[in-house]
């Protein structure tokens, strides 16, 4: 029974001098914390100005400098094809030939009438001449002379159109005929498309408008390579599309050798402007608020949050239009542990270079 006793009132004195130390602990840790709030460490950045390229990034589409669908003016039947499908044509060479047979037999006839019509036209001058037919008569043969040479000037107009030449110098696509088939005005025979230069269509937001200028050179890439190739911009619509609130821009470039094809997709990188005295700041040091956006900056070990305008952004980092100047100190990491007017000891980076390539 003695050991027993003596066992339980080691296990109370133990317990006891447990309690003890814990509330010594406690009452120590509450003295350390109590005199003011605990110190974060964070990262941080002295702001320094660079040169900043401000490019945007717009969707384009590839489009042939000149492009037709060739058609017939006239309905008959083709009577040869002389060129071959993707092949290269010149300016005025033949394409296709429409029969003429039942042209060139109203052209016969109409110039027998015209003859006839100047002839009996000759002889009435020679009578009014004379007086031997009145004014009338001299006018209505004239008339007859000038609607027969109207007519077969028509006929003639008509005959020729059944010879189709290209209007300009290009590739011509597959043809949708064959020899024999009936044409009409309606008729697609093939495609004519000029590849030698490239247009660039594409639309710019209605902010970025008044900083859009002819003759601007811009980069674009396509879907199938990350090549960069060079456009100038040579025309600008005068007027806002209402209903996407962008302004349609067309560039152009030199596509001899680039083997470049019209419809295809382009990555426009359009360069706005170039400021040399830029505020670049992390997107990770940035925190978003109901009306915009606020970062921390230090003053003497104090954090203080800042309103910031912000505008264009790169990859990794975000142009600080008002809020901040060169020379502050920013918190890059660790800002969601930060209150404001709290302490933070700040481990200041290597200043990076943040500008957009």
């Amino acid at each position: 029974m003695k050991v027993k006793h003596i066992v339980y009132t080691l296990l109370v004195v133990g317990v006891g001098i447990l309690i003890a130390y814990r509330i010594k602990s406690n009452s120590e840790i509450g003295k350390s914390g109590g005199s003011g709030p605990r110190i974060a460490t964070v990262s941080g950045m002295v702001l320094q100005p660079q040169i900043f390229n401000d490019n945007i990034s717009i969707s384009g589409t590839l489009e042939a400098d000149e492009q037709i669908e060739i058609r017939s003016e006239v309905s008959g039947m083709v009577e040869s094809i002389n060129f071959k499908e993707g092949s290269k044509v010149t300016e005025g060479q033949v394409l296709i030939k429409v029969n003429d047979i039942e042209l060139q037999a109203q052209l016969s006839k109409a110039l027998t009438a015209k003859k006839l019509a100047a002839e009996n036209e000759r002889r009435a001058k020679l009578l009014l001449e004379k007086q031997a037919i009145s004014q009338e008569e001299y006018d209505i043969a004239s008339a007859d002379y000038a609607s027969a040479n109207a007519e077969a000037e028509l006929i003639a107009a008509q005959l020729s159109k059944t010879t189709l030449r290209a209007p300009f110098s290009g590739t011509i696509g597959l043809r949708s005929i064959s020899k024999g088939t009936y044409v009409t005005p309606a008729t697609v025979i093939a495609k004519l498309v000029n590849t030698d230069d490239l247009k660039i269509t594409f639309s710019v937001p209605e902010k970025y408008a008044p900083q859009v200028k002819v003759g601007t050179v811009l980069n674009f890439t396509t879907s199938d390579s990350k090549k960069e190739y060079d456009a100038t911009i040579y025309a600008i619509d005068p007027e806002i599309e209402i209903t996407t609130r962008t302004l349609r821009v067309r560039a152009i470039m030199d596509n001899r050798g680039k083997n470049l094809y019209p419809g295809g997709f382009a990555n426009v990188i359009l360069p706005l402007e170039t400021v040399n005295d830029a505020l670049l700041v992390p997107t990770e040091s940035l925190i978003p608020v109901q009306n915009g956006k606020r970062v921390f900056i230090t003053n003497n070990g104090i954090a203080k949050e800042i309103d910031v305008e912000t505008g264009s952004r790169t990859g990794s980092s975000v142009r600080v239009i008002s809020g901040l100047k060169a020379g502050d100190t920013i918190i890059t990491y660790g800002v969601m542990a930060v209150q404001n007017g709290n302490p933070v000891q700040v481990k200041l980076q290597e200043t990076r270079t943040l500008n957009a390539e």
